[in-house]
């Protein structure tokens, strides 16, 4: 049956700005739906939840908000959401894997697909040693991240095993790292694919400063041809950040080997970004994103409003 008042649609999130296009599609459409703010929440372990479907939007940078207190919890809830047999979009297995760089190597590994030669530390005294036999420049990202939150590029083994030694380096909240060879990107560029219902829905390409690893699409402010985008899902403040975006479509190998990544992952609304290297012309795939909060300004960029078919999706799927 449909979202009722009684059984509504639920919005579990954190971030305040990136999802007002899909609360302004709801509310224009009249679909029932509440909001839940994922960092101050409460659940009754014997109490069946009143939701024909929950949409988690729990973004794993939320510490970089103060919310870091909801990134653990959100496990157990969504485990309790899914053993009432609420119907869960980007449930528990989905978010172990956004919430997790290391498995998301794993999983990458599993499937036999290109990425970055890796190493997982939960120490930083660990980084130098776990860099051995890597070619550099190195990269260390934290294990829980978002927005390139705590990711360092080293150059040289001097400088890594100087960090590795000072306690300069920043594992994040759960003290796990990746160790990786850094990928010196294509024309400074890295390449989004999206999915919705874990089948391609878009693909964007973002050409980078170099000198940032925050690539959120929703803050990209320029088209390539430098026309200013709509910022709507962001905070007015948003820093001008100076990447560039396009519309793209992948060959239709790498959008089929983003469906099985996602398929795996159990992601039904994602993305997951690759590069291609540019000393050798392959693409490594890098990131798995269960969060996404779609490219600003989307018509002008792909094309149509993901927004609305993403609504189309949460309505047939609370049926």
């Amino acid at each position: 049956m449909p979202a009722t008042q009684e059984r509504p649609i639920a919005l579990f999130h954190e971030h305040p700005d990136w999802f007002r296009p899909l609360f302004t599609e709801l509310e224009r459409r009249g679909t029932p739906f509440v909001r839940i703010p994922a960092a101050e929440h409460r659940y009754d372990p014997e109490a069946a939840p009143p939701y024909s479907l929950v949409f988690n939007r729990m973004s794993p940078s939320a510490y970089l908000r103060g919310a870091g207190n909801a990134i653990f919890y959100t496990q157990s809830w969504l485990d309790h959401l899914e053993r009432n047999g609420v119907r869960v979009v980007n449930g528990r297995g989905a978010y172990a894997v956004e919430t997790s760089k290391a498995v998301q190597i794993n999983l990458l590994r599993r499937l036999g697909l290109p990425h970055p030669r890796t190493r997982v530390i939960n120490h930083p005294s660990q980084a130098f040693a776990a860099a051995e036999g890597l070619r550099y420049p190195i990269a260390v990202k934290p294990n829980i991240g978002g927005s390139g939150a705590g990711v360092r590029r080293f150059d040289s083994p001097e400088t890594l095993r100087q960090a590795s030694e000072d306690g300069s380096l920043d594992l994040g909240i759960d003290s796990v790292g990746l160790v990786q060879e850094f990928v010196p990107a294509e024309e400074g560029r890295i390449t989004r694919v999206e999915v919705l219902g874990g089948k391609f829905l878009y693909g964007i390409r973002i050409y980078t400063p170099g000198d940032t690893f925050d690539l959120c699409p929703a803050d990209v402010c320029q088209r390539v041809d430098g026309a200013e985008l709509n910022r709507i899902a962001c905070a007015v403040d948003a820093p001008k950040n100076r990447l560039r975006v396009e519309g793209y479509t992948p060959p239709a190998e790498i959008i089929g080997q983003v469906e099985r990544i996602m398929a795996e992952a159990g992601i039904e609304v994602g993305g997951v970004e690759y590069f291609v290297d540019s000393r050798d012309g392959k693409h490594y795939f890098y990131d798995v994103n269960a969060l996404s909060n779609f490219v600003a300004d989307a018509p002008q960029v792909v094309g149509f409003d993901p927004f609305q078919r993403l609504a189309d999706y949460l309505e047939a799927e609370a049926r």
